[in-house]
Order: C-alpha cells, then structure tokens, then sequence
C-alpha cells in the first residue's frame, strides 16, 4: 500500500483508470446503501405502530426483534449457498438477477404500507402482545429485500480483484465501501427527513431509486467477471461445504469466523433496538434523529474505510482487528451513559468508524490470500458462521429490552464485547499473527 502521505486525487485516480471500475463503484456503493435506507422507513414504521412510550419498550422491543429475526433467518440459508453462485456463475449476471429481486421486493413494501390491513394480531408472549398486521406483512418482504444483498455480496466482493490490481485492492474497498456509506448516511438521513413530514412509502422512493440505478450500473460494468474454474463443477452443496472446510484449514480465519459470530451478536442485542433507543432514552421521536443516528453511523464508516486505506495494516491484520473489538464495545458502553441525542450522534459516529476499518481489513486480507475460485464460498462460509446467532441475538435484544430496558441491554452488550476483545487478545494466538503475509495456514487450491 502507498504511504499515507500520497496525495488523496493521485491516490485514487488509479482506481477510475481501470476499465468500467466507475459504473462496478457505483453499483456496489448503491446497492449496499439501498437496504440500510430502506431499514430506517420500516424499523422506524415499526417502533410508532405503538402509540406510548410503553407500549413502545415493551411490545415494540419485540416487535422489532422479530423483523430483525424475520429477515436473518432465510439470509443465513442464502449465504450458504451464495458464494458457491458466485463461484459457479458469471458473477456480473448474478448480481443483475438478485439486485433485480431487491428492487421489486422495495416496491412490496410500498404498497404493503399504502394498502396494508390495519388490524392487529394477538400474539403469545407477554400478556396483551400484538402486533399489527401490516408488520406481519411487512416481515417476509423485508427478508426478500436482505437476501437479495446476501446474494449480492460474494459476487461483488470476489470480483473486486478482477477489476483492479492486487496492489490496488486496500484503496478500492476502502473508497467502495466509503463511497456505500456516505450514499448510506445520505438515503438514511432522507429518509429520516421524509419520515417527519410525509408518511413512510414515500421515503421508501428513496431504497427503490438506489436499486434502479444500481441495475443501470450494473448493464454498464463492461468486464468479464465469470469465476475461474480449476476443475468441473459439482453439486452446489458440496461446492458450499468446501468453503467452511477452507476456512477450518486456516486457524486464524476459523478464529476470525468464531469472532464475528460473538461480535455480531452482541452488537445486534443492542442494534436491534436502536430506533427505541433514539425514542424512548434519548427522547427523539422525531423520524429525523432516527435517521441523523444511522447516517452518524454510516459516514463513520466511511471515514474508517478510508482511514485505514492509509494505514501500513498488512503485517498486524490480526492485532488491529482485535483492537477495534473492544473499542466497538466502549462505544455501545459509552451510548448507554448519555441521554442526550447531541451526544449520542458522535459517538455513534465513532461507533461506525470501527467496523468501516475492520472490514476493510478482513476484505483485503480475504481477497489476497484466497484463490479466485474459492473466494465466494470463503465469503459466503465466513458470514454464515459470522452471522449464526444474529438471530439469537435479535430476538435476545428485544426480550432483553423488555426485561432491563434499553440502557440495560446497551450496557449489557458492550461491557461484554470490551471484556471479548482481551479474550481474543489472549486466547486467538493465530489471529494475533495474521496478516496478509501470514495468511493463518495452508491455502489449498479448492
């Protein structure tokens, strides 16, 4: 990677010479911001279906946890398969199909809201629970819209290296999945804005466009991007189950893997409840603060793709990685403490700037260490062991919530990933040694 002294034009220039690498960014960056604007009119659509405060952290904590636990579920069934699609398939057709699937899955949801019966349903659980029956509605095609990114991911992550140079790799995340984070913290901030002043399917014209023009990149990425084969296909089940038998030969990213599932799931006990965070504990039952918190959040990432694009991460992947853990835990520690959204919005900030720099790092370990025709499946097996108890933790989340309230779960989720991180520190001896140089094992050819 060059030195961060470099100007910033000259350092990515580069990028915009290869060919079609404008309209590949801009599809990526596009498609990876449609679902986080889309989940801010839906999430925050959820929390105001209960009329008091209340009602809103009692039944609404769980309601909440149930469309996050909706939508995780059948995306850990795709991302079993997904990267074995994107290894056997022309990935550039792949991600025309399924980001085709996302954008009519977002108008659903428009005429869900529009049309949706009013009525609500009894459901067990504590007494007088209900749920009304457009959320029930609303639950299926919200999972349509996440699997759709689920399947879209391995096919464009494993084809960043088919676009641009190995040497480039760092600085095409890093602006990727920057540029997809200010698109977020813009569609989410809009959407928060359109959410005070009209009702939610207009803001949902927001998730749609970026999907339409997402399908307009897509038809111009000029590249042949079909996976390279080494031997004849074989069942796709058994191609899926080569990718978790890659990783578990590479004890640094098996233990990565196991990280991801902790993380993840404690920062969806406490993510999950994030729009009843904004409204009940900071009292910010304006649309907009929803939206203004995970736009904060998203331009975090940005800048932490783009921090660590400047950073020499290469021989300490593995130490750096486990630094941000606990610094992810101080965060949710820290927005448990504070009650005022002014000072809620930095620190969210912070907290995104976190996993922006994590995955910029775990990318362009994967992608340059992992052969072409098993990096999908690697993708796509890591994210299933990452993800495994996001659901748990979900449903976790709300019952939690219920329980202890809000600042109990936020306090609750990131006391215990701080204290994770010395454990990984201590006990992840391979991790501690990955780097791009030591990639944690043998790297068979699959």
């Amino acid at each position: 990677m060059p030195g961060g002294g470099a100007p910033l034009v000259s350092r990515y220039s580069e990028l915009f010479r290869q060919r079609s690498f404008a309209a590949f960014l801009t599809a990526g960056a596009l498609q990876f911001a449609a679902p986080a604007t889309a989940s801010v009119v839906l999430f925050y659509s959820v929390t105001v279906a209960y009329p008091t405060a209340g009602l809103r952290e009692t039944y609404g904590a769980l309601a909440l946890a149930y469309l996050g636990l909706g939508s995780t579920l059948p995306t850990l069934i795709t991302a079993f398969f997904s990267g074995a699609l994107a290894d056997r398939n022309d990935r550039g057709w792949l991600m025309r199909v399924v980001n085709l699937l996302g954008l009519v899955a977002t108008a659903l949801l428009v005429v869900i809201l529009v049309l949706g019966p009013s009525t609500h349903i009894a459901l067990p659980g504590p007494h007088g629970f209900y749920i009304p029956e457009w959320v029930l509605l609303v639950y299926p095609v919200w999972a349509l819209v996440i699997v759709s990114s689920t399947l879209f991911r391995p096919a464009f992550n494993t084809s960043v290296p088919r676009v641009v140079p190995r040497e480039l790799l760092s600085r095409a995340n890093g602006l990727i999945y920057a540029i997809a984070g200010g698109v977020t913290a813009i569609g989410t901030l809009g959407a928060g804005v359109v959410l005070t002043v009209a009702p939610a399917p207009y803001a949902l014209a927001l998730p749609f466009t970026l999907f339409f023009v997402t399908q307009v990149a897509l038809v111009a990425v000029d590249l042949d991007l079909s996976p390279v084969r080494t031997s004849a296909p074989r069942s796709i089940l058994h191609e899926a189950r080569e990718g978790f038998a890659y990783i578990g030969r590479r004890t640094a990213i098996l233990q990565l893997t196991i990280s991801g599932l902790v993380i993840n799931f404690l920062v969806a006990l406490a993510t999950v409840e994030l729009a009843l965070y904004v409204t009940t504990w900071l009292g910010a039952t304006q649309g907009f603060w929803y939206g203004a918190m995970v736009a904060a959040a998203t331009v975090g990432a940005s800048v932490g793709f783009v921090l660590i694009a400047r950073v020499r991460f290469e021989h300490r992947a593995g130490q750096a990685m486990i630094l941000l853990t606990s610094a992810l835990g101080l965060t949710l520690l820290c927005l448990a403490l504070v009650r005022s959204i002014w000072l809620a919005l930095p620190i969210i900030f912070l907290f995104g700037v976190i996993p922006g720099m994590f995955s910029t790092i775990f990318l362009s370990t994967i992608q340059s260490t992992v052969p072409d025709q098993m990096m999908g499946r690697v993708f796509s097996a890591d994210e299933v062991g990452s993800y495994a108890l996001v659901p748990v933790g979900q449903y976790a989340g709300g019952a939690l919530t219920y329980d202890v309230g809000v600042q109990g779960t936020y306090l609750t989720a990131g006391g215990t990933l701080a204290l994770f991180g010395l454990v990984m520190l201590l006990g992840f001896t391979a991790l501690r040694k990955l780097s791009i140089h030591n990639p944690g094992g043998p790297a068979p050819d699959g």
